[in-house]
């Protein structure tokens, strides 16, 4: 499964007024794309060092020497890489740093190497040498952003830096009439984007991907995903019940068409596809944790009244609703609209702002349960994400919009 965030469980997709923060709504890590891959033409820095390791340190285990058979150490470690060898394919790029350490594309080989070991962290370093001594290198660029948006746990800052770097080798391939990177980036970009809850810029990159390879399955469920943030329900239905045939995505594509029906208040067969979705891939989709509808409205009370004196003042006659799932007319309430998979809402305006003389109440909060319960896997995480999504929604109602809540931990 791809490393992502990610679309919902264990998320925290707490969503305010005007935007939100959307993730794979369907509690899970999307498949894994064919960009998991780094580009053959992807790597670092220099050979390890033979100095004795100081006391408690961890032991030194220097490389293999390169077996370059004729050929030099950066055309041999692109040529293991593509074998699938990829400790031969690291001593060649670090011995092609070492003789080259100006070369990017020799730190760049390091960095696909060291991504393909799960030797994340040096793999970032690599990446960043290689770009540090050309910003506009297509192969770190890519493998830099796939680093960051499908092998390392998905967070608001890999997910920026994903898109950052895509959107930057998108513009070099443009430039240089690469079509091939092109696909690839702008994959990576739709990631990325949807990871960070910009699905109309992520629809907006699967489509062009599928305009340029139109049998790519990954832009395909890319495009799927986006569709459902934007609230394009009938697309979005269409859209993963064509993958429901596709091994890889059955899964996801049952679990989406589950929220889907869910919506349309077809609870029956909805479970169908959530029962689906969990025999498919049961570690992604683990069993919601359930509270019946009185419960979940007690527990919603309860964190209301263990806020602080400060927040339960500022509360005061701002009704903080028990709800099962966002409303369209709410989704829909402004541009773009918010995500399905939203934990809690705040309507109206903040404190200190007029309210609509037609809107009453003129300010409200909304905690939505069926969300909340798949976003979690246990009993007590779900009571504290009720508690995060609240203090979320305080923030709201106190002027605070999305960055500065993420900026504080409420995300």
């Amino acid at each position: 499964m791809r490393q992502r965030w990610s679309t919902f469980a264990l998320l925290a997709l707490c969503a305010a007024c005007q935007s939100s923060t959307s993730k794979d709504a369907a509690g899970a890590k999307p498949p894994e794309a064919v960009a998991a891959k780094p580009s053959p033409a992807t790597g670092g820095s220099g050979n390890a060092p033979l100095a004795t390791p100081a006391s408690g340190s961890k032991k030194v285990v220097p490389l293999a020497v390169c077996q370059a058979d004729g050929s030099d150490p950066l055309g041999a470690a692109r040529h293991y890489y593509d074998e699938g060898k990829y400790e031969e394919a690291l001593s060649c790029a670090a011995q092609a740093t070492a003789l080259l350490p100006d070369d990017p594309q020799a730190h760049s080989e390091r960095g696909a190497a060291l991504t393909a070991m799960n030797r994340y962290d040096e793999a970032a370093l690599a990446y960043a040498r290689a770009l540090a001594l050309d910003p506009d290198h297509l192969d770190a660029l890519l493998g830099a952003a796939r680093l960051y948006a499908i092998h390392l746990p998905s967070s608001r800052e890999r997910d920026e830096l994903a898109s950052v770097y895509a959107e930057h080798g998108l513009v070099e391939a443009d430039k240089q009439g690469d079509k091939d990177m092109q696909v690839e980036l702008a994959l990576v970009a739709a990631m990325a984007f949807n990871d960070l809850g910009q699905a109309k810029d992520a629809l907006e990159r699967a489509e062009r991907v599928l305009s340029l390879d139109k049998s790519n399955k990954d832009a395909a469920y890319e495009r799927a995903i986006a569709l459902f943030e934007l609230c394009r329900f009938p697309e979005a239905k269409a859209a993963f019940s064509a993958m429901l045939d596709d091994k890889e995505r059955a899964a996801h594509a049952h679990q989406h068409l589950g929220l889907l029906l869910e919506r349309e208040g077809k609870y029956k067969l909805a479970e169908k596809h959530f029962t689906k979705a969990r025999e498919l891939s049961p570690e992604d989709f683990p069993s919601p944790v359930e509270m019946s509808t009185e419960a979940f409205k007690e527990a919603v009370a309860r964190a209301v009244g263990d806020l602080p004196p400060d927040m339960r003042k500022d509360l005061s006659g701002v009704p903080v609703a028990a709800e099962e799932i966002p409303k369209d007319e709410d989704l829909l309430s402004g541009e773009p609209p918010l995500s399905p998979a939203i934990l809690g809402l705040f309507r109206g305006p903040p404190l200190g702002e007029k309210c609509s003389a037609d809107e009453s109440p003129c300010r409200s909060v909304a905690l939505y349960r069926r969300n909340l319960e798949r976003a979690v896997r246990t009993g007590d995480e779900l009571r504290e994400q009720i508690r995060v999504t609240l203090l979320h929604e305080v923030g709201h109602l106190r002027g605070e919009d999305d960055f500065e809540l993420a900026a504080r931990g409420l995300e």
